[in-house]
């Protein structure tokens, strides 16, 4: 039977109240669009680079989220001490460029682990705690808006790569 990427429980955030809870919210449902866009699709599929102009594929999108997630929420806010993702020392957008079709399922599983260590991770966190950012200082606060900012960036490639795959938009 052919692998198929999964499609996501929807998810439903709140729209007043707490910030935690909202910041948090739109970041599952940023996390959401992003497998829902694959959805359907198979592993050959998520592997297409569809626009010429471009490097990007969705398995390469799957790949690069799951990698940011464990960047910023347990390396950087959490200290944990994991190894990075996609030889991110390399410096050669290795999460986008050593695409291998038969790799997107363990990438789709991966980045949904991601999602569940990082929430786990920062739980406990205050908003308020902050990092150092190369000589800056960042609340986990920000790191979540950074964090919608960079999902919301990446649904928008992800949806026009799956248009140009399959012709599915409004996903």
């Amino acid at each position: 039977m052919t692998w198929l990427s999964p499609t996501p429980d929807p998810v439903d955030g709140p729209t007043a109240g707490a910030e935690r809870p909202i910041l948090e919210g739109m970041l599952s449902h940023q996390r959401r669009t992003l497998v829902n866009v694959c959805a359907g699709l198979t592993a050959d599929q998520l592997a297409l680079r569809p626009i010429a102009s471009s490097n990007l594929s969705l398995l390469g999108l799957v790949r690069h989220l799951a990698k940011v997630e464990r960047i910023w929420l347990r390396k950087r806010v959490a200290g944990e001490d994991v190894e990075h993702l996609h030889d991110f020392e390399a410096h050669d957008d290795t999460d986008f460029n050593r695409i291998d079709p038969a790799d997107a399922p363990g990438a789709v599983d991966q980045l949904r682990d991601e999602w569940t260590h990082a929430d786990r991770a920062v739980a406990g966190i205050d908003l308020d705690h902050t990092i150092d950012v190369h000589g800056h200082a960042m609340s986990l606060r920000m790191v979540y808006v950074h964090l919608v900012q960079e999902y919301a960036r990446h649904n928008g490639h992800a949806d026009l790569l799956r248009e140009s795959i399959d012709g599915t938009t409004g996903r």
